[in-house]
C-alpha cells in the first residue's frame, strides 16, 4: 500500500456519514512508532490470565467494508421466539432411567422369595409397565437386574438404560429383591416380542391431575454421573405436563373514606385509575424512587392515560375534576392506609400467620412442580407479574412506568401433545398454546414497559438447569485449550493493515483482558442506553498518554462502568487512530465490527465460542489463582470465609458486578456496631465479676483491665442496659405465646396470664441488678458455681465472638457496592468453591445457601472432598 494511502487523509463524510479507511497504511503505523520512541513508555499493566502465546494462526478472511460507515447495527430481533431464550448454554436432557421395570422386577423378586422359603418353583408371569395396559415391558438392564450400582467408563459411572422403555416414577429398591431380579428379567424378556424391544404405549390424553400429590418417593437423577452420549442438542423433553401459571389477586378497592386527593379535594376514580394511583402512594416510603423526577413524570404520564381513558376524576358531587399538575396530588391518605395495614398484618399471631401461610401453599401448589420426561421438576416461579411501577435499575430512562395487569390472552402455554392443557380462569383463554419441545419455558407473555418476553422456566435446581449451567463452565474450561492461540492471532491483528481486522484484535483484546461485555445496539427510545465493548461510543473513550485508557459508560442493567486501564502500547495507538477526526461524540469507536461478526470469528476456534465464554472463563481463571495463592494457616472459619469473598470480591470488580448501596446498609452496620460494643460491655461486666470473686485480681492484672472502654459511655451504657431489659421481656412474650399455640394446639387449656406475669419478674430483677451496678459501680458474679477460671474462659469466648463480628462488618462495609452473588452463582465454576470448602475444611453452608447448594448439588457431589481438581 502506498503511502499516500486514503488514511493518511482526514476522513470523509459519506452519505452523512463518517467514513473511516478499509484499510491502514504502513506510514500511518510509521508515524505513530515514530512518536513513541521519542516518548517514556508505561510499564504495560500484566493480568494475571494472560499464560504463553503460541505462535499458531488461524487465517480468517476479513472482507473490507467498504468506503462508507455502516449506519447502524442489526437491531435486537424482539419477536416472538418459541425457543428458550434464557440460555444458550442448554444441554439435552437425558431420557429418564426405567424405574417402572425396577419397580415390577422388585415385586416379582419378593414373590419368587416367598415361593423360595416354602420350597416350592417360583412362577414365571409376565411383568407389565403399571403405565400401559397392553405393552410388556423390555428386558431390564444389568442394573436393574442385579441391583449394583453403575458401571464406570473412562472414569465416569455409566448407568445402563432402555431408551425404549416407558418414562415412570422410579421406586423404592427394596434390598430383598436383589437376587430375584434376573428370574424376573427372563419372565420379562420372554413377553417382549421377538426381534423388537418393547415399546411404551402412545400416552392417552387424561384429565389434569395435582403432580404434588404422587407421593412415591422417586430415587434421584444424577445426570451428573452418567457418560457423555451423542444426543440431539435440540430436543429438551419427549413429555411434559404442568397446571399453568398463578396470576396475582384481583385489585380490591380503597374504604370510602380513603381518597387520593387533588389541590385538597377528595377525588373518586375508576377502579383501574384508583389502583395505578396505589402503585404510587403504597411507595411514600420509598424516598429513592418517588423523589426522582423521572420517576414522577413517567408516572403522572401513564396516570393521566388511565383517567383519559377510564372517565377522569370526580369531586363526591359528581363534577369531573381536571387534574393536570402532578404537584397538586397528595397520596398522604393512601400511604396511611397501607402503613396501618402493614402494621396490622405484622401484629397477628404466629398461629394466624401459618394458617394464612398455609392456606396459600394449599393453593400454589399443583403450579410448583411439573413432570418433565415422567420426572417431578420443581417449576421456578409459576406467578405472573404482579401490576405495579417499573423501577428499573441505575438511571433507567423508564422508571416509574406503569406495569399493567397481565391476562391471560396475553399467555401463551408450551405444553406436551398428550398433556391436558390447563384451564385459563373463568370467562377468558390463553392467547396460544403449542407443543414446542425445543424450548424449556412453560408460559410465555409480553411485558408492556421494555416489550421484553418473560417466562415461566424450570427452577434453578433442575436437571435441565443443572445440565446447561455445567456444559457453561465446562465450554468455559475447553477455552483453555484454544486461548494461547487466539491471543497470539488478535497480538498479530492489531497491526493488521485490515481496518476491520484491527478493530476485531482490539476488541477482543479488551474483552480478554478486562471482562468488558460485548454488547448490543440499543432502542435508545424504548431501553437505557447501555453499551459494551462493541457498541463503544467517541465519548465513551478518554485516552491519556502514554498508554492509558478511561472507560465511562452505562452497562448492562444501566450500572455506570468506570474504570482506568494501562493497556499494551499498541492498542492505545489503534482506540487513538480509532477515535480520529472527524469522528465526533455519538459515532462508533468500532465502526467496521460488530457482536455477531466477532462471535461468528471466535467460533472458528471452538465450537460455540462467544464474547461471553471470556468472562466466565476469565471470572473462574482469575478465581482459580487467587485461591491457589492464598496461605491460609491457623485461620478460624470466619476468617477463611472472609479470604475466599475477599477473592470473589477481585472477580466482581473485575466482571464490574456493582450494585447501588442498599437503603438499609447503613442501618445494618449500625446494628453491628451495637452489637460489638454489647459484647465489649458484656466483656466488662465478666471482669468486673472475675474482680468480684478475687480482689487480688486488681493488682495482679493492672488496674487497666478492668476499666470500661471509654467510647462506651455512662449514657451509653444506661441505654444499653434498658435496650437488654426488654429484649428479654419481647423473649419472654413470645416464648409465652409460643407454649400457648403449642398447648391450644394439642388440646390442652392455654397458660394464664398470671403465668406470664411471673415469668416478666425475670426481666425486673435484670433492671433492679444493672440499677444497683451503676450506683455501687460493682458487679457480683452470677451463674452456678462461678469461678476466676469460667469466667476466663468466657473470656476468650466474648473475644472471638467480637473477632468473628469484626470480620463481618468489614466484609459488609467491602461488600456494599459489590455483587458477590452474581459472580459466585454465575461466572465462578462452584466446583472451584467446592474445592476450597474441601481443602481449608471449611462448611459448604458457608458458601451456598440451601438453594445454591440445591442447584449446584452436581458440583458439590461430583467434586465431593477432592481438593486436587482445577478449573
Amino acid at each position: 500500500m502506498s503511502s499516500g494511502s486514503e488514511d493518511d487523509k482526514p476522513l470523509a463524510k459519506v452519505n452523512g456519514h463518517h467514513a473511516s479507511a478499509p484499510t491502514i497504511s504502513k506510514a500511518d503505523d510509521r508515524a505513530m512508532d515514530a512518536a513513541d520512541s521519542k516518548a517514556h513508555m508505561a510499564p504495560v499493566g500484566v493480568s494475571i490470565r494472560n499464560g504463553p502465546v503460541g505462535q499458531d494462526r488461524m487465517d480468517i478472511d476479513s472482507p473490507v467494508n467498504g468506503q462508507a460507515k455502516r449506519k447502524s447495527r442489526a437491531s435486537v430481533d424482539q419477536s416472538v421466539n418459541y425457543k428458550d431464550e434464557s440460555s444458550d448454554d442448554e444441554a439435552p436432557l437425558i431420557a429418564a432411567k426405567k424405574a417402572s421395570i425396577e419397580k415390577a422386577a422388585a415385586k416379582e423378586a419378593k414373590s419368587i422369595r416367598a415361593d423360595t422359603k416354602a420350597k416350592k418353583p417360583a412362577a414365571k408371569k409376565v411383568v407389565k409397565d403399571e403405565s400401559s395396559d397392553d405393552e410388556p415391558l423390555a428386558k431390564p438392564t444389568k442394573r436393574q437386574a442385579n441391583g449394583t450400582a453403575a458401571k464406570k467408563t473412562n472414569g465416569v459411572k455409566k448407568e445402563e438404560s432402555d431408551s425404549d422403555a416407558p418414562i415412570a416414577k422410579r421406586a423404592k429398591k427394596a434390598p430383598a429383591a436383589k437376587p430375584a431380579a434376573k428370574p424376573a428379567a427372563k419372565a420379562a424378556a420372554k413377553a417382549a416380542p421377538k426381534g423388537k424391544a418393547a415399546t411404551a404405549k402412545k400416552p392417552v390424553k387424561e384429565e389434569s391431575k395435582d403432580i404434588t400429590d404422587e407421593d412415591d418417593e422417586e430415587e434421584e437423577y444424577k445426570w451428573w454421573e452418567e457418560s457423555a452420549k451423542k444426543e440431539d442438542d435440540s430436543i429438551k423433553w419427549t413429555t411434559l405436563e404442568h397446571n399453568g401459571v398463578i396470576f396475582p389477586e384481583d385489585y380490591q378497592r380503597l374504604p370510602k373514606d380513603v381518597k387520593l386527593l387533588y389541590d385538597g379535594t377528595p377525588v373518586e376514580l375508576d377502579i383501574e385509575a384508583e389502583e395505578a394511583a396505589t402503585f404510587f402512594g403504597f411507595m411514600l416510603n420509598s424516598t429513592v424512587n418517588v423523589e426522582n423526577p423521572t420517576f414522577q413524570k413517567n408516572f403522572f404520564r401513564d396516570f393521566k392515560e388511565i383517567l383519559d381513558r377510564t372517565g377522569g376524576a370526580k369531586d363526591k358531587n359528581g363534577k369531573k375534576v381536571d387534574i393536570k399538575e402532578f404537584e397538586k396530588l397528595d397520596f398522604s391518605q393512601l400511604w396511611a392506609y397501607k402503613d396501618a395495614q402493614t402494621k396490622a398484618k405484622n401484629a397477628r399471631s404466629s398461629a394466624e400467620k401459618k394458617a394464612e401461610k398455609a392456606e396459600k401453599d394449599k393453593r400454589d401448589a399443583p403450579y410448583l412442580y411439573c413432570k418433565w420426561d415422567g420426572r417431578k421438576e420443581k417449576v421456578g416461579n409459576p406467578r405472573v407479574e404482579i401490576p405495579g411501577l417499573f423501577r428499573g435499575r441505575g438511571d433507567h430512562p423508564k422508571t416509574g412506568c406503569i406495569k399493567k395487569r397481565v391476562l391471560p390472552e396475553q399467555i401463551t402455554i408450551n405444553i406436551g401433545k398428550e398433556a391436558k392443557v390447563p384451564e385459563p380462569p373463568a370467562g377468558h383463554k390463553w392467547k396460544a398454546v403449542q407443543h414446542d419441545n425445543k424450548a424449556t419455558w412453560l408460559a410465555m407473555w409480553q411485558e408492556n414497559i421494555n416489550g421484553h418476553y418473560k417466562y415461566v422456566m424450570l427452577a434453578a435446581n433442575s436437571t435441565v438447569k443443572g445440565k446447561a449451567d455445567f456444559k457453561k463452565f465446562e465450554k468455559a474450561r475447553e477455552l483453555k485449550k484454544h486461548i494461547d492461540r487466539i491471543r497470539a492471532d488478535y497480538t498479530k491483528d492489531l497491526k493488521s493493515e485490515v481496518m476491520a481486522d484491527r478493530q476485531r484484535a482490539t476488541a477482543m483484546y479488551l474483552i480478554d483482558k478486562f471482562a468488558l461485555r460485548a454488547g448490543n445496539e440499543k432502542d435508545t427510545e424504548n431501553e437505557a442506553e447501555t453499551v459494551g465493548c462493541c457498541s463503544l461510543k467517541y465519548e465513551h473513550v478518554t485516552l491519556r498518554e502514554p498508554n492509558t485508557v478511561i472507560f465511562d459508560f452505562l452497562g448492562k442493567d444501566s450500572i455506570r462502568f468506570y474504570n482506568e486501564f494501562t493497556v499494551d502500547r499498541q492498542v492505545f495507538k489503534n482506540l487513538k487512530m480509532f477515535k480520529k477526526p472527524p469522528k465526533e461524540d455519538g459515532d462508533d469507536i468500532f465502526d467496521r465490527l460488530t457482536t455477531t461478526q466477532l462471535n461468528k470469528h471466535l467460533s472458528s476456534y471452538m465450537p460455540g465460542l462467544t464474547a461471553k465464554v471470556f468472562r466466565t472463563y476469565n471470572a473462574s481463571y482469575t478465581m482459580s489463582k487467587l485461591l491457589q495463592e492464598l496461605k491460609v494457616t491457623n485461620a478460624t472459619v470466619h476468617e477463611k470465609v472472609k479470604l475466599y469473598n475477599d477473592c470473589n470480591r477481585q472477580v466482581a470488580i473485575l466482571c464490574n458486578h456493582k450494585r447501588t448501596v442498599g437503603a438499609g446498609h447503613e442501618q445494618q452496620m449500625k446494628k453491628l456496631v451495637e452489637q460489638i460494643k454489647g459484647l465489649r460491655y458484656q466483656k466488662w461486666r465478666t471482669k468486673m465479676m472475675m474482680l468480684d470473686l478475687d480482689p487480688k485480681l486488681k493488682k495482679k492484672k493492672g488496674a487497666a483491665f478492668f476499666e470500661l472502654d471509654e467510647d462506651l459511655t455512662e449514657e451509653w451504657v444506661k441505654t444499653h442496659q434498658e435496650f437488654l431489659v426488654e429484649d428479654q421481656k419481647t423473649k419472654i412474650n413470645k416464648k409465652f405465646e409460643k407454649d400457648n399455640e403449642k398447648r391450644v394446639a394439642e388440646g390442652e387449656k392455654p397458660l394464664p396470664a398470671s403465668e406470664l406475669k411471673e415469668r416478666l419478674k425475670a426481666a425486673s430483677e435484670l433492671e433492679a441488678k444493672f440499677k444497683k451496678e451503676n450506683k455501687t459501680k460493682k458487679v457480683e458474679a452470677e451463674g452456678k458455681g462461678p469461678s476466676v477460671e469460667k469466667l476466663e474462659a468466657a473470656l476468650v469466648k466474648l473475644d472471638q465472638r467480637i473477632k468473628n463480628l469484626e470480620l463481618q462488618s468489614a466484609d459488609r462495609e467491602g461488600n456494599k457496592e459489590v455483587a458477590l452473588g452474581t459472580s459466585k452463582i454465575n461466572y465462578i465454576d462452584p466446583r472451584l468453591t467446592v474445592v476450597f470448602s474441601a481443602k481449608f475444611n471449611v462448611p459448604i453452608e458457608k458458601f451456598f445457601s440451601k438453594t445454591l447448594r440445591e442447584k449446584f448439588k452436581w458440583a458439590i457431589e461430583s467434586v465431593g472432598n477432592d481438593s486436587t481438581w482445577e478449573f
